[in-house]
């Protein structure tokens, strides 16, 4: 044994991880409630929103490709939730929208996604709590740098 290499518990990515998974497990269960998954609330709130409005958008939005996205959607579209419709202004681009029910579903959902923030990082003054999401970004757009340089092609799933 050599304890002179570092240990598990002395990485960050450990720590991050195992965060990461507690907050997703808990909103995973908090939305199931509610019949919606991790992946098809991300395409829910982007339409909710207005952060796209093509399946290629939202895949770019929530950086997944637009594959998995296309297979939310289809879902989403048998549970009732989103609607496709031709574009009137371009033949090719089949446009997202959110149904009646979703649009009085989504609101809901996230005030789930707020009260589990909260749940997880409430203990952090507002202040701190942006920084921690600034440097989360930071970390996350250098991560993609390094991916990249090394020629990482990842399979993103369902967009979690």
């Amino acid at each position: 044994m050599s304890r002179s290499a570092s240990g598990l518990h002395d990485h960050v990515g450990y720590w991050l991880r195992r965060l990461s998974d507690e907050v997703h497990l808990s909103f995973e269960r908090r939305l199931a409630a509610q019949g919606v998954t991790v992946a098809q609330w991300n395409v829910l709130v982007t339409l909710h929103r207005g952060d796209g409005e093509t399946v290629a958008e939202v895949a770019r939005f929530i950086e997944t490709d637009a594959a998995a996205v296309s297979r939310l959607v289809d879902r989403l579209a048998e549970k009732g939730l989103v609607a496709r419709s031709a574009d009137p202004a371009s033949r090719r681009r089949v446009l997202l929208a959110l149904t009646p029910p979703a649009t009085r579903l989504v609101p809901a959902l996230v005030e789930l996604a707020d009260h589990n923030d909260e749940a997880f990082f409430g203990t952090l003054p507002p202040a701190q709590r942006a920084g921690l999401a600034e440097l989360l970004q930071r970390l996350l757009s250098q991560a993609r740098t390094v991916s990249h340089d090394n020629g990482d092609k990842r399979d993103k799933k369902d967009g979690s």
